[in-house]
């Protein structure tokens, strides 16, 4: 059965070949898929589009899907918008950069369009969020996490948080003091039909500490994380 027209699709690449084999594949699932083949064109059609993915290729000259994602993040807007990265195997640097920039995944070259295809409907799939935890204020050492208004307050500083770090986040908040092994943390905020990269949640803890303080999460080596009470 066709996808909904309604999901929108923003696909970035400076290569156009590579636009035109994922968007055929796109087309064919029945998704409303825009194309752009820079970083200026990239953020004109996210705002005039306001599309549910954004599929962005790390590597293009003058402004570089990093500067792009990071720039689309600074607007409330596209707090939540699904953003994905197209990356060579071999560009290590640049999806650690990626993550650090606010991006939910990557997608690792030479794509094969069968596999990307079977991710953009699990990243759209789970664009409403991962599995939540109960509805109800969370709150531990100085953090107060507000699953259904999607708030978090240190002390009496509101705090602004990219959608993932935010299930991540009230996760953890909501047992405190209990370890979370990372492939609960993975399937429980990113889903278990969902690949992400091993980089992911380590990037995405380092910046959640660097917002709420380095001591209210703990590492246990081996095993996974947990908040301190």
């Amino acid at each position: 059965m066709a996808t909904s027209p309604t999901q929108k699709i923003l696909l970035v690449d400076d290569e156009p070949d590579i636009l035109e084999l994922l968007r055929y594949h796109l087309d064919r699932e029945g998704y409303s898929v825009k194309t752009a083949l820079n970083g200026k064109e990239a953020l004109r059609m996210a705002r005039a589009e306001h599309p549910d993915l954004i599929v962005l290729d790390i590597m293009m000259p003058g402004m570089d899907g990093v500067e792009v994602c990071a720039q689309l993040r600074q607007q409330p807007e596209f707090k939540d918008t699904v953003i994905t990265f197209l990356t060579a195997r071999s560009e290590d640097y640049s999806q650690i950069a990626g993550l650090e920039a606010g991006a939910d995944d990557y997608i690792a070259k030479p794509v094969r369009p069968k596999v990307f295809v079977a991710k953009v409907k699990t990243l759209l799939k789970r664009s409403g969020g991962g599995e939540r935890t109960e509805e109800r204020i969370l709150e531990a050492n100085g953090v107060r996490v507000d699953p259904e208004r999607v708030l978090v307050h240190l002390g009496d500083t509101a705090i602004q948080l990219p959608r993932k770090e935010f299930e991540l986040l009230s996760l953890l908040i909501s047992k405190p003091g209990i370890v979370f092994k990372r492939d609960e943390i993975y399937a429980r905020v990113w889903g278990t039909d969902l690949f992400v990269g091993d980089r992911t949640i380590d990037v995405h803890i380092r910046k959640l500490r660097e917002k709420i303080g380095e001591e209210r999460i703990r590492t246990i080596k081996g095993i996974g994380y947990k908040f301190d009470a």
